[in-house]
């Protein structure tokens, strides 16, 4: 079975991530569990179960009679009345699978075609968040449970990292848009979802500075100093001890800020939520989000030129 991390469930159900954790916490129908990052995961059944709610409310049900059915009769609703749906994306699905099967035992040449084909066949969007994404998630999590070495785990993220590049690099070069930092943290090696903004900021037209992973934060504000950007987005993948985020943050809003406005996304950025709050910087939910800012900063250079 599947597991998926908020923002997908939030994607394949049609509800927002506020009405799925509150329905979680106030009717106890959904059964999440946590990983070792602390991040919660749910199931198949859960996204099924999260669906058929979102049906019968718009067919005009009340989401409190619908709760007092329990979780177990509920899913049998959802199965009797839709039992030919598939919880998830049936052909980014099956891409997936295939191309984890070449991992173990390890098969370069089959990999690389099928990765190939299947990012060739889709738009480069889709392809990201349908493939590729998911598909160093799902790596990381067999390396994580010793499915697979270490260095498959790296042979596998230089390749998604080469596809994004290669999709930015066919993007024109921006000249007069709002002017965009994106950076990981000190310490952080992990740049995929760090280059994903990267590439959303240069689809909207940003001009986009792209530092990459283990960036120290006396050099991110050395930058901004100079370039003066719009806005810095620092990509959190991971969560900090709370030593750690006491430090960086409090280094963050005596250093950056000053130069910079700031935004902060990712995994670790949301169990850090408070740390940021701290200091005002901002939280970005998720993709669309981060979508919706970019939009704005577009718009405010476009009335400032």
């Amino acid at each position: 079975m599947n597991t998926h991390r908020i923002h997908r469930v939030a994607k394949l159900t049609g509800l927002s991530k506020d009405v799925i954790r509150v329905w979680e916490r106030r009717f106890a129908l959904l059964k999440p569990t946590r990983g070792a990052n602390r991040y919660r995961n749910y199931s198949d059944e859960d996204v099924a179960l999260l669906r058929f709610l979102k049906e019968q409310l718009d067919a005009g049900g009340s989401i409190g009679e619908l709760a007092k059915l329990g979780r177990e009769e509920l899913l049998g609703r959802a199965r009797a009345s839709a039992p030919q749906i598939s919880f998830v994306d049936n052909t980014f699905t099956r891409l997936l699978r295939e191309l984890l099967s070449t991992l173990n035992p390890f098969d370069r040449v089959i990999f690389e075609k099928r990765l190939n084909g299947a990012v060739a066949v889709v738009p480069f969007e889709e392809a990201l968040h349908g493939i590729l994404l998911p598909l160093q998630e799902q790596v990381g999590q067999l390396w994580h449970e010793n499915h697979i070495d270490v260095a498959i785990e790296h042979y596998v993220t230089k390749q998604i990292q080469q596809k994004i590049f290669s999709a930015m690099n066919q993007l024109p070069v921006a000249e007069f848009g709002a002017k965009v930092v994106v950076a990981c943290p000190p310490g952080e090696e992990h740049d995929i979802a760090a280059l994903t903004v990267a590439y959303r900021c240069r689809v909207r037209g940003c001009r986009v500075y792209y530092l990459g992973a283990n960036v120290p934060v006396a050099s991110l504000a050395n930058l901004c100093g100079k370039v003066e950007p719009d806005l810095t987005i620092i990509s959190f993948p991971l969560a900090l001890s709370d030593d750690k985020a006491t430090e960086l943050v409090h280094a963050l809003a005596h250093e950056v800020i000053p130069v910079s406005h700031l935004a902060v996304g990712g995994h670790g950025a949301l169990a850090m939520r408070d740390f940021f709050l701290k200091y005002n910087i901002t939280v970005l939910e998720d993709f669309t989000e981060l979508d919706h800012r970019l939009d704005r900063l577009m718009r405010q250079t476009v009335s400032r030129g």
